[in-house]
């Protein structure tokens, strides 16, 4: 059962759906992993999405619980997202998830020679 435990160990995802200004996207992503490099404690990973010759993209960051999410917010963080926000079309839409399945993929067997 603690296998079945362990795969979820990613526990909330902040999820942010967005538009930036055309030709923005590179200096947005850029800032974004400035941004997202600060994180510490409870941080599990990131992702930046791009709908293929678009300017839109999802930001997923994963977190093991909302308070270290809160925790890890600070004025140097703060300052690299107000450089973002005039990059975008429209403020994106933010979310807040509860990561409920995992699935990662078979891991194929060594074979000895």
């Amino acid at each position: 059962m603690s296998d079945f435990h362990d795969c979820l160990k990613h526990k909330y995802a902040y999820v942010a759906v967005g538009e930036f200004k055309p030709g923005k996207f590179e200096e947005a992503k850029r800032l974004y992993e400035q941004a997202v490099s600060m994180y510490t404690t409870g941080f599990q990973k990131a992702y930046l999405l791009q709908e293929p010759g678009t300017d839109r993209g999802i930001a997923v960051i994963f977190w093991e619980n909302m308070g270290d999410m809160e925790a890890n917010h600070s004025e140097a963080q703060q300052k690299i997202l107000q450089k973002m926000s005039p990059l975008f079309a429209k403020a994106p839409t933010t979310s807040f998830y509860e990561v409920v399945c995992e699935i990662q993929p078979k891991v194929a067997p060594e074979i000895s020679v």
